[in-house]
């Protein structure tokens, strides 16, 4: 008996050889462009694994450099808090979790217009690197903050620029990658998350010994020197970003048709052409329950991912100096990079989402009682060391979710994934004010573990819902058409798309 995974991937190997270069289904199939009729079945599988070579070369490397440099510009504040900021600025703690919280105030309002501008320019890719410049300026200008309003205002300007980033490189990645290519490329991306926040804590020992050069405290050298990188990085990376895969200059004329083609395929329709659609598909992706329950599973992810804004100060608990403490922040984000990629090669070689997150938030489970029951140093860093992989690697596989099971076209999927975003980044704002009372940080451990709970249940729950409707589709009919009633198509039905991973 085949899985749903394996019934699309089926259809990726029936191709169609019939000369036409229209875009109707006939048969359940969806035509070749008429440059690749007279092609084999074994010369176009040749051809497509170039050409998705090609787009791994070019696109990851730049999406994972961006977003190591973004969580850097992001989770600066939480190094600079040992290097002085607080006393320079005159703030209390309370006021330190706001300057954290607020940013938040400029992120959540901005990723949802964002990602449905994304959908109407033909250039993502340059829209995406001018916002990497915009946000390198505006981390830089922090080193000239003298004052708390101050630090608050070029905190919520960052936020704002920073809410194009990730959104728009979640809909990037869903208009190159098929469903079964997505899983280790959206790991390629958290990976560069990861490896942003354990690079920060390295380099902020580092620049913490410039502490005092030219007149200048270390935390300000931190701003200008990661500023400063994000700027030039950015404006190099503009020049060799690609857009679309029908425009992009890094594949053939055969390799763009064939790019295209795969991707309209699995949507069941020529959603590129379907003029009209971007506020009926936003609309819809409004109305689509399955979306609502994703973001509620997302506010509690988020919530427990709140622990890496306070990492430095939780290692710092344990009775290690600053250098060694920033240092001692690196090895969680390393090890979760492997998690990271061994999960989503799982999950995309045996079509399995459900069971990679029920490990990771069961993992999750004794890591928080764990941090919570005691304070010897290698039992609590050895919860510290485990945090990353219960909160931020079932992010990956919501974010993956979505894009499998919330029908396209491009601008509805836009919008779906930043409502994820934006809506689900709310608990950020006031699970910054939980972290309080150390070394045990009874309310902020409290806190996570119930998120973890309650996500645990509902992603149970969502996983009875969407078999449920995968039996209706199989059945067809009623049952069918009512399980369509969210924008699935025919052409996909006929195209045995299902929901996928649970």
């Amino acid at each position: 008996m085949t899985t749903p995974l394996e019934q699309v991937q089926s259809i990726d190997q029936a191709i169609d050889k019939e000369e036409t270069q229209h875009v109707e289904i006939e048969n359940g199939e969806k035509p070749l462009p008429a440059s690749l009729v007279g092609m084999s079945q074994d010369e176009i599988l040749k051809m497509e694994k170039k050409m998705v070579r090609k787009m791994d070369a070019v696109i990851l490397p730049i999406i994972m450099v961006l977003y190591v440099l973004n969580y850097i510009d992001r989770q600066n504040l939480a190094s600079a808090k040992l290097q002085g900021i607080m006393d320079d600025l005159h703030m209390t703690t309370q006021q330190f979790a706001t300057a954290i919280a607020i940013l938040y105030a400029g992120y959540i309002p901005f990723q949802i217009p964002s990602n449905y501008l994304i959908s109407l320019f033909s250039r993502p890719g340059l829209y995406i690197c001018c916002a990497v410049v915009i946000w390198g300026t505006i981390s830089a200008c922090t080193a000239a903050v003298h004052s708390y309003p101050a630090l608050l205002g070029i905190r919520v300007l960052l936020g704002a620029s920073e809410a194009v980033f990730f959104p728009g490189c979640l809909y990037f990645l869903s208009a190159w990658y098929t469903k079964k290519e997505l899983g280790k490329r959206y790991a390629g991306l958290f990976i560069g998350q990861q490896l942003g926040n354990g690079f920060g804590g390295l380099i902020a020992a580092g620049v913490l010994k410039l502490d005092g050069a030219h007149g200048i405290r270390g935390w300000r050298w931190l701003f200008i020197i990661e500023g400063v990188a994000t700027v030039g990085l950015g404006l190099i990376f503009a020049t060799f970003m690609p857009e679309y895969p029908h425009n992009a200059k890094i594949l053939t004329p055969e390799e763009r048709e064939y790019a295209v083609w795969r991707i309209e395929r699995e949507a069941g329709a020529a959603e590129a052409h379907d003029s009209g659609s971007n506020i009926k598909a936003y609309v819809s992706a409004l109305a689509d329950p399955k979306v609502y329950t994703l973001i509620f599973c997302m506010i509690m992810s988020q919530a427990m991912g709140s622990v890496g804004n306070f990492f430095p100060t939780i290692i710092k608990s344990l009775g290690y100096d600053n250098i060694i403490t920033l240092v001692l922040t690196a090895p969680p984000y390393i090890l979760v990079c492997f998690f990271f990629y061994g999960l989503s090669w799982y999950s995309d070689r045996n079509g399995k989402i459900y069971l990679p997150i029920v490990i990771c938030l069961s993992i999750g489970i004794l890591t928080y009682v764990i941090a919570v029951a005691t304070l010897n140093i290698g039992a609590r860093y050895f919860a510290i060391m485990l945090t990353p992989i219960c909160n931020v690697v079932p992010q990956l596989f919501i974010y993956n979710t979505l894009s499998l099971h919330v029908a396209r076209p491009y601008p509805k999927r836009a919008a779906g994934l930043a409502l994820i975003n934006a809506i689900g980044g709310t608990s950020n704002v006031w699970s910054a004010y939980v972290w309080y009372a150390p070394p045990h940080f009874y309310a902020g451990f409290g806190m996570v573990l119930a998120c973890d709970v309650v996500f645990l249940i509902i992603i149970t729950g969502y996983r009875f819902y969407v078999r449920r409707e995968n039996a209706k589709l199989d059945a067809g009919g009623e049952k069918a058409r009512h399980a369509m009633r969210h924008g699935i198509t025919q052409e996909q039905v006929d195209l045995g798309w299902r929901y996928v991973g649970y």
